[in-house]
C-alpha cells in the first residue's frame, strides 16, 4: 500500500494568504516548506488512487504528484474515488476541481452528503459521472470505483469527539463539542491483501476511552496536528476561539495529544492538518524538536510512505 502526503497544513495552508504571523513570516521569507490543505492519496496498487478528503489545493496538488497525472489519451485520472471525513471547507472545496466528466465514486457520511446535497454549487458534479456514497459507519466495506471495480482497499469509518463545519454552526454549537455526531469521522483504511492498515484523523476534539481503544498499537496514525496549544490563535492576536472551541485537541500539555498517546504503543504517528500558527511547522524549532523526541513525525507535503 502506498501513501502520499498531498497537503499538511490546516485550513488556509502554510503560509496562510493574509497572514504574517511569526511562522507564516518565516514562510514567506522561504525560510521553511510551504504546505497545502490537508489530503493523502492511497493505493493498494500504485495505479488506482483514493483521496482522503478533497481540499482547496487539490489542482496544484495533482500537479505536484506524478502518480496522480493522466497516463491515458483524452480524459482521463488514476483517482478512482474520493472519502471525505468532515464537511468542512478545507475538506469538500476541491471537489470542484474534479467536475470535468471524470467518473468518481465519492464516499461521506449521510450527513455529509446531505450537506453536500444542500448547496447547488456541487451539482456541477454531475451524478452521470459521480456516485455519492453514503459510509456505513463502523462497519468495514470494501472501496470500488465508480464502475464497480475493486480497488483493493477496505474502509472503517468511524465517528470521533468533533462538531459542525463553522458555517454550519449555530447557537447550540457549544453544547456539541466534542460529542459524536456524523459530523467528524475518523477512517481507518487496509489493504485485505497485504494486511496493512493506516489510520486517517485530521480532526478529533478529544481522545475519549473508545477512540484510545481503537488506537492501541496500531501500525500508522496520521493525527490532527492543528494547534500546538489551546490559546494559540487567541494569544497571537488572530482570532477569539480555543482550539476545544474549534474542535482540535491541541498537541502540547498534559491533557495534549502527546500526553494522551504516551501509552498506546503506536507504532508510527504523524501529525497532520497544522495550523499556520503551529511552531513545529518550522524545522528547526524547539516544537518540532519535542515532537521528535516524543516518538512523533509532523507530515509534509510530498511524503510518500509504502507500507
Amino acid at each position: 500500500m502506498r501513501i502520499r502526503v498531498l497537503g499538511a497544513a490546516a485550513g488556509g495552508g502554510f503560509p496562510q494568504w493574509n497572514c504574517n504571523c511569526p511562522t507564516c513570516r518565516r514562510a514567506w521569507a522561504g525560510e521553511v516548506p510551504t504546505q497545502t490543505q490537508a489530503s493523502l492519496a492511497v493505493s493498494a496498487d500504485g495505479q488506482s488512487w483514493l483521496l482522503l478528503n478533497a481540499s482547496p489545493d487539490l489542482r496544484a496538488q495533482i500537479l505536484a504528484t506524478p502518480p496522480l497525472h493522466p497516463r491515458e489519451p483524452g480524459r482521463a485520472s488514476p483517482i478512482a474515488a474520493v472519502v471525505l471525513t468532515n464537511g468542512d471547507v478545507d475538506a469538500i472545496a476541491g471537489l470542484l476541481v474534479l467536475r470535468e466528466s471524470q467518473p468518481l465514486a465519492l464516499y461521506a457520511t449521510q450527513r455529509v452528503l446531505d450537506v453536500l446535497a444542500a448547496n447547488s454549487i456541487f451539482n456541477v458534479l454531475d451524478p452521470h459521472h459521480v456516485e455519492r456514497r453514503a459510509l456505513a459507519v463502523g462497519a468495514p466495506s470494501d472501496l470500488t470505483a465508480k464502475d464497480g471495480r475493486a480497488l483493493g482497499l477496505q474502509i472503517e469509518p468511524f465517528i470521533v469527539p468533533g462538531k459542525v463545519a463553522l458555517y454550519l454552526e449555530d447557537a447550540a454549537v457549544e453544547q456539541s463539542l466534542a460529542q459524536r455526531s456524523q459530523d467528524t469521522i475518523g477512517l481507518a483504511i487496509s489493504a485485505p491483501a497485504t494486511g496493512k492498515r493506516l489510520y486517517y484523523i485530521p480532526a478529533c476534539a478529544a481522545l475519549d476511552e473508545e477512540l484510545r481503544a481503537r488506537l492501541h498499537a496500531a501500525p500508522l496514525v496520521f493525527f490532527d496536528g492543528t494547534l500546538w496549544q489551546d490559546r494559540e490563535m487567541v494569544e497571537a492576536g488572530l482570532g477569539t476561539k480555543t482550539g476545544r472551541r474549534m474542535g482540535h485537541l491541541s498537541v502540547s500539555g498534559a491533557d495534549g495529544t502527546i500526553a494522551a498517546f504516551a501509552t498506546l504503543g503506536v507504532k508510527r504517528k504523524f501529525f497532520i492538518h497544522i495550523n499556520n500558527t503551529n511552531p513545529m511547522l518550522c524545522p528547526d524549532s524547539p516544537e518540532h524538536a519535542a515532537v521528535v523526541v516524543a516518538g512523533w513525525e509532523v507530515a509534509r507535503d510530498g511524503l510518500e510512505i509504502t507500507l
